[in-house]
């Protein structure tokens, strides 16, 4: 399922590493904020963010492999703290708290 169709559409591609990642941390705050509260919110937040993460890993401008690769460690991580943390005991706190610098980044260049 598409939920950010106008972003799927191109815009995505037009906005900075830092826009595209700040963008990433609004959902992970969303899951952060959802996760005993609302499941069906939680889970919504969870596929949100993924497909933002996959439409970067798609962007030509980051397809070097050390940005690829951590992007899809990044991803690994969010799976694994919204289903408990129990491969790599990661959780959203630490992740909100890595995208952090990014989204604070793109907020400073607007």
């Amino acid at each position: 399922m598409v939920y950010h169709a106008s972003l799927a559409g191109g815009r995505w591609y037009q906005l900075s590493l830092f826009e595209q990642m700040g963008n990433i941390a609004s959902e992970v705050g969303r899951m952060l904020r959802w996760q005993t509260r609302d499941r069906h919110r939680f889970e919504l937040a969870f596929w949100r963010a993924l497909e933002l993460i996959d439409l970067t890993r798609s962007d030509a401008r980051w397809r070097t492999p050390s940005k690829l690769k951590e992007l899809s460690r990044f991803r690994e991580l969010l799976v694994d703290a919204a289903s408990g943390g129990h491969t790599y005991a990661s959780d959203l706190v630490a992740l909100e708290r890595y995208l952090y610098p990014f989204a604070l980044g793109a907020r400073l260049k607007k």
